[in-house]
């Protein structure tokens, strides 16, 4: 989300009292903030000027492909991005991090490389936030606990059809040896904020693993992936379209992101 704020940001911090907005500045802005970058175009459309001096914007346009920040290890194949009306504190016009009046809200759409993607979940700080994912099967009928797994070395493949191909090792706590573990599952997008795995195939050291465990599993990690989560952070999302193919992800989505959100943070704010 950081990624997405910060371009708005870019381009905002454009806007000075005088009410000059200059979209070649603001292409300049983006960059320094990016380690790599292919293509970049940013349009400020530009209210009255005395609208300008209340801090209204009639909207952001951001296009670029490869994109990466200088602190994130995630690259951007496509973006496409395009707010509704903003409205800015008059006193931080021109201070580079404007504060929002209102929510900000905005469409989105982006494409993720297969490559990119695993990437960013093998490097050390995502490894570092799978330390802390704990997947607890429930199941204490006959150890009198409950067991207890990290997941290390994650590597996924992009299938047609929506659907995707996972291989991770999961180490139980108190075992060294971990297992290899395998799961193909469909992704499905329920009123546009539950992420879902569907129909899941998992096998565990090539053997099929009963339904009971899976589906124990598949119940937590569709709860992580519920997007109401955020809700209680100021930020709303809701996924309009997602198409999965070989090597290549698809998201639309619509962001809406309040102004005392954490989300509206960027490093260095």
């Amino acid at each position: 989300m950081e990624f997405f704020t910060l371009l708005v940001s870019g381009a905002l911090g454009l806007v000075t009292p005088v009410g000059l907005v200059v979209d070649q500045a603001a292409v300049a802005a983006i960059r320094s903030q990016l380690a790599q970058v292919e293509q970049l175009q940013v349009r400020v459309d530009n209210a009255p000027t005395h609208q300008l001096l209340q801090g209204k914007v009639e909207r952001v346009r951001v296009a670029g492909r490869s994109l990466q920040l200088k602190w994130q290890e995630i690259r951007i194949a496509a973006l496409e991005l395009e707010t509704d009306a903003i409205e800015l504190e008059p006193r931080s016009l021109g201070k580079g991090r404007p504060k929002f009046k209102r929510p900000l809200q905005a469409g989105v759409r982006l494409v993720l490389t297969q490559q990119d993607i695993n990437k960013l979940i093998q490097s050390p700080q995502f490894i570092a936030l799978l330390q802390k994912l704990k997947i607890n099967t429930g199941n204490s009928s006959n150890t009198g606990y409950n067991s207890v797994y990290n997941f290390v070395n994650p590597n996924v493949k992009f299938l047609a059809n929506n659907r995707l191909s996972l291989q991770v090792e999961l180490q139980e706590k108190g075992l060294e040896k971990p297992l290899l573990i395998r799961v193909e599952s469909g992704l499905n997008i329920v009123g546009g904020k539950n992420i879902q795995l569907v129909d899941p195939i998992v096998a565990a050291n090539g053997e099929e693993v009963p339904p009971q465990f899976v589906n124990a599993i598949v119940n937590n990690i569709n709860k992580r992936l519920d997007l109401e989560n955020l809700e209680g952070d100021g930020l709303q999302v809701r996924i309009l379209k997602l198409n999965m193919r070989p090597e290549e992800l698809e998201i639309a989505a619509f962001l809406r992101v309040e102004p005392s959100s954490r989300f509206l943070e960027t490093p260095g704010s």
